[in-house]
Order: C-alpha cells, then sequence, then structure tokens
C-alpha cells in the first residue's frame, strides 16, 4: 500500500533530537518509527504500553535519582545479587 497520508506534530525539540539520536544508532528513521507505532496502536487498539501517573513516592523517587540522590551503588553484580537475596 502506498504511503501517502502526512502528519504533523509539535515536538518538543530536545525531545526530538535525543529521539533521532537513538533512532540513527537503530538505523530507523522519524517517520519509519511513527509508523511502527502508529501500527502497534492500531494493532493492539489503544496504546501499545501502559501508561500510569506516578505516585507520589515514585515521583519523589525519580526526582532524587535525576539529582544523583540517595543512590545506592555496588562494585559488580555479584554483589548486587548477594544484596538482592538478603
Amino acid at each position: 500500500m502506498p504511503k501517502s497520508a502526512v502528519i504533523q506534530a509539535r515536538i518538543d525539540p530536545s525531545v526530538k533530537t535525543k529521539a533521532q539520536k537513538i533512532l540513527s544508532k537503530l538505523n530507523i528513521s522519524m517517520s519509519e518509527a511513527i509508523s511502527l507505532f502508529l501500527t502497534q496502536v492500531s494493532l493492539n487498539k489503544g496504546i501499545p504500553f501502559e501508561i500510569k501517573i506516578p505516585n507520589k513516592l515514585t515521583r519523589d523517587t525519580l526526582l532524587k535519582s535525576e539529582r544523583g540522590e540517595e543512590l545506592h551503588e555496588v562494585s559488580d553484580t555479584k554483589q548486587l545479587i548477594e544484596e538482592l537475596d538478603n
């Protein structure tokens, strides 16, 4: 089927730039990515991933991690597994 429909969207320039860098590494154009997304919307009859509004704890935790606060570091995966098992 020939592609002839045109979509225009206003996107935050920084979001577009970040997405373009990732898509470039995947060798996917912005148009192909949008087409993939819309195909999945059609197949799933909705957004193809879960969308939630984070609760206060999650919001606060995400903000802290973005600021580099209260992060827990381990030296390697072995230490991580040991700590998770306790």
